[in-house]
This record gives structure tokens, C-alpha cells and sequence, in this order.
């Protein structure tokens, strides 16, 4: 019998200084069996840090069990793929892919231990691809995430001067985007 989804349900009150975005919104994460707490937090982050950029609507991708989605992505009432947010370490075939099917593709890579080997292998094939930009988040501050991560969490999130603070009544985090290729 194969394992279902674990479900997480979040309420982010989200205070975006740095893009004057303000909103409290509703979310329901599914957690693949294989994938780890640290993933769902990076994918949760990513949410609170890229909604509310555009009047296209940011969804979570249906997980890792979907090949050909993203971890999130943004598509508009054409059904364009206008933002593709990969979490992880994608090989640049895939980097490729996704953004030949959107006209922005951001990767939020963490692992420290295997951020900087990749990256190594894969700059400067994923300098060439135009609408690309690529962020990691540090170990401790993933870390910092994790007492976060629950089943049913409501969630406080600020972002100032490109530092994001996420907190519930009793944990505080602190992170912040590391870029290795930005494109605005």
C-alpha cells in the first residue's frame, strides 16, 4: 500500500516591506512521502517571498510524485506559465525545459554540502539561459525553519531590506536569499 500525502495547512499574514505587498492568505501544502521537511519549508518561504508580484495567481506545483511541474508557479488566465520557482538542484536540461515554457524561472537551491559542488558543475550553462536567476538559503537559517513546520501553523512573515522573518507564537526565523545569479 503506497504512502498518501501529508497535509499541511498554513495561514501566512504576510507584511512584505520591501514591495509594499500586504495580505493574509489561506494555503494547503501536500508533503510527497519522499519529500523532506526542509523542501516544504523552502517551498513555503518561496510562497510567502514571490506572491502577490504580479495579478497572475502563485500555486504550489502538485509535488514531487509530478514530473514536468514546478515546485510553484504563476500562470496567467491563458494558461502561460509566467513564473516557474524550482526548489532544489535541478541539472540544467531541466533548467532549459522550464524555462523555455516560462517567460521567468527562479531556483531556490539549499544543501549547503551540495550547493557549491552543482553550482561548480552547472554556472555557466545556467548563466546562458536568459530568464534564469538562482538563490540558495543557508543550512542554519533552513534550520532555523523548521519548528515551524507544522501540521496546522499560522504564520506571521515580514520581509524588510531583504531579510525575511517568519514566526509563529513561539518560534522566530530568520532568512534570507543568497543570490548566485539574479536577473530582474
Amino acid at each position: 500500500m503506497a504512502l498518501g500525502a501529508t497535509i499541511y495547512k498554513a495561514t501566512i499574514d504576510i507584511s512584505d516591506i520591501d514591495r509594499g505587498y500586504y495580505a493574509t492568505h489561506l494555503c494547503t501544502l501536500a508533503r510527497h512521502p519522499s519529500e523532506t521537511e526542509e523542501r516544504l519549508a523552502i517551498r513555503l518561504l518561496s510562497f510567502c517571498l514571490f506572491v502577490g508580484d504580479s495579478d497572475k495567481k502563485l500555486e504550489f506545483g502538485r509535488g514531487l510524485s509530478t514530473e514536468g511541474e514546478p515546485a510553484l508557479w504563476e500562470i496567467d488566465d491563458t494558461g502561460s506559465i509566467a513564473r516557474w520557482i524550482e526548489v532544489g538542484l535541478p541539472d540544467v536540461k531541466q533548467a532549459r525545459k522550464s524555462a523555455g515554457r516560462s517567460d521567468q524561472e527562479i531556483i531556490i537551491a539549499y544543501g549547503e554540502d551540495r550547493i557549491e559542488p552543482w553550482w561548480k558543475q552547472v554556472h555557466a550553462d545556467m548563466g546562458k539561459i536568459e530568464k534564469l536567476s538562482v538563490a540558495m538559503v543557508k543550512d542554519a537559517e533552513v534550520a532555523q525553519m523548521m519548528p515551524l513546520m507544522q501540521r496546522t501553523m499560522h504564520l506571521s512573515v515580514t520581509v524588510q531590506d531583504g531579510v525575511t522573518w517568519l514566526s509563529d507564537s513561539v518560534h522566530t526565523a530568520q532568512v534570507q536569499l543568497h543570490w548566485l545569479l539574479r536577473r530582474d
